[in-house]
């Protein structure tokens, strides 16, 4: 499987150059074309990315989250709701890369077999970051109007965070 791993992306520029070659295609020029409009779609979509990263550094250092955890704490034991979650329920619509730290801190706390630990595995297996991905994508595209798109992926965001907790309290 190793070998098989190894070869498989040589053998597919090769598979690549090949095809450009029968069909008569200056590869190099529409090689040196399609980084050009790389660099335009990042150029484009900078500024939504700043944004992004600049919002979650300020909520981080902020305190913004205790503040959360202390209001919705209430709720969350009514509801059945693992606090130890909470911060990744926040930062994953939000942030990757955050929602993995918090996710990675939940395991080392708790264990990967613990139940806040599955429920968080089970949560970042089964969500999305939506407002990183709408920046990005809407963003290099120039879409401004992305009212229904949001609802939508945040209806899915609530649904997966209750499937996670619904699914491991049925498996675990």
């Amino acid at each position: 499987m190793d070998i098989f791993s190894a070869a498989l992306v040589p053998f597919l520029v090769l598979i690549i150059l090949l095809y450009g070659y029968i069909k008569n295609v200056d590869i190099y020029s529409s090689f040196v074309e399609g980084a050009k409009e790389g660099l335009k779609t990042s150029l484009k979509i900078m500024p939504y990315l700043i944004a992004i990263f600049v919002s979650i550094g300020i909520f981080k250092s902020s305190k913004a989250m205790d503040m959360l955890l202390y209001v919705f704490s209430p709720i969350m034991k009514i509801v059945g709701f693992p606090e130890e979650i909470f911060p990744l329920v926040i930062l994953r619509p939000i942030s990757g890369s955050g929602a993995l730290a918090v996710v990675k801190s939940i395991i080392e706390d708790y264990g990967p077999d613990s139940y806040p630990g599955r429920v968080a595995s089970i949560m970042a297996g089964s969500s999305e970051t939506i407002f990183y991905t709408m920046a990005v994508y809407f963003g290099s595209i120039g879409i401004k109007d992305h009212r229904h798109t949001l609802k939508a992926a945040l209806i899915s965001y609530i649904s997966s965070i209750f499937a996670s907790i619904f699914i491991s309290n049925i498996f675990f």
